[in-house]
């Protein structure tokens, strides 16, 4: 693969979403969300609820939050990679990229390039707003700053796998479809099983500890370089030049 081809396909991307304040808006509101609004809900929780949070509950709680920065990674990036290729094809400006020389492996590097940036910003970006908060708002019931600490480092080291596996799948279900709200539809149901694994770590059947969260990170990155190379191998051109009408 060429780096330098994959880059400038990223470029023409992330131009084209430039003038798309609807997918940046969808990407970036998720982390913004769970950034402020979550340690408001734990600002409510130790002030104005009947028994107020313990500080002996908190960190659990904070915990479980923090969590939420794993699918909001999952999410953020549908709807620029779910647009990637379907979005493209229907606003006729897939079909001159795919007829230069560059390989089918370029094209998705700089696709996979292009849906991961302005995600990971939003995801990193809310992560630190939630840390600020949160300290801010806890403080003084626990006696010392939570954040940071080894959990959200654990917890934004599998964030980057979780949203390139969202945007391996988002790339292979819309180099298959023809229309962009199916893909997109499609597509956010990679993180249902992010959903399972956070229900199932807040019914006690699974413990989402640092260890566990690092284990995480590496059956995702595994995962994610696998996704890669389905969608290299189901990436077809020509199909997607004479098939879609």
């Amino acid at each position: 693969m060429d780096l330098q081809n994959a880059w400038n396909v990223a470029l023409k991307d992330l131009k084209t979403y430039a003038r798309k304040p609807s997918v940046v808006y969808s990407t970036v509101a998720m982390p913004l969300i769970v950034g402020v609004v979550f340690p408001l809900l734990v600002h409510y929780y130790i002030t104005s609820s009947a028994k107020g949070l313990s500080a002996a509950a908190a960190p659990r709680l904070l915990d479980s939050f923090s969590i939420w920065f794993i699918i909001a990674a999952a999410i953020t990036p549908t709807a620029i990679a779910s647009y990637s290729i379907v979005g493209e094809k229907l606003q006729k400006s897939l079909e001159p990229m795919l007829a230069t020389p560059m390989s089918d492996g370029d094209i998705l590097l700089g696709k996979t390039i292009s849906a991961l940036l302005l995600p990971l910003v939003a995801v990193y970006a809310g992560s630190l707003a939630f840390m600020s908060l949160v300290d801010y708002f806890t403080h003084s019931l626990l006696g010392y700053y939570y954040y940071p600490n080894w959990h959200i480092g654990a917890i934004l080291l599998a964030v980057p796998f979780a949203a390139l596996l969202c945007v391996q799948v988002n790339v292979v279900i819309s180099s298959r479809m023809t229309d962009a709200r199916s893909a997109q539809q499609s597509g956010v149901l990679v993180m249902l099983p992010f959903i399972g694994v956070f229900l199932a770590s807040e019914l006690g059947l699974f413990e989402l500890n640092d260890t566990n969260l690092v284990i995480l990170a590496g059956a995702l990155a595994i995962i994610s370089v696998a996704m890669f190379v389905v969608a290299r191998a189901t990436f077809q051109r020509e199909e997607i030049l004479t098939r879609w009408k």
